[in-house]
């Protein structure tokens, strides 16, 4: 017997700044867009190119470090699942949208004024930077 899946991997760029929020519990929720490119070549022998936009939900300390640390225009790694939620307009209309809610985002290129070596991780209760992290700072990280 066949399981389920529901698993999604995007590399794109932010569209805007992640907006951080919390739920009235307390807990953080983070939101922002990525543009993923595509490049194909068309019928006509010239390459094309489509980019598709795709909103981003992260929970707790991970979408902390996303509103942090990420800006317009980052490189990001998106690994997470596909989640369809319905609302209604305030005209009484109802709506589905598909996001997607990231389980880990991995930091990619360099953030404005830190070198190539301050690229990061903001997956699971991860923090920060990996140039930020040490093994003599949780000796239950070293994996030996």
């Amino acid at each position: 017997m066949a399981g389920n899946l529901n698993k999604v991997f995007l590399l794109g760029n932010l569209t805007r700044d992640p907006e951080l929020r919390h739920t009235a519990q307390g807990t953080s929720v983070a939101n922002f867009s990525i543009a993923v490119n595509r490049t194909y070549k068309g019928n006509d022998g010239d390459f094309k190119k489509e980019t598709s936009y795709f909103n981003i939900i992260v929970w707790g300390k991970t979408g902390e470090n996303c509103a942090k640390f990420l800006s317009k225009g980052r490189p990001v790694l998106v690994e997470g699942r596909l989640q369809n939620r319905s609302y209604e307009t305030q005209d009484g209309q109802k709506r589905t949208i598909t996001e997607i809610v990231a389980d880990n985002v991995q930091f990619l290129g360099s953030a404005s004024g830190r070198d190539a070596m301050d690229e990061g991780t903001a997956g699971g209760d991860d923090v920060g930077f990996a140039a930020d992290f040490s093994p003599a700072d949780d000796d239950d990280a070293v994996p030996f």
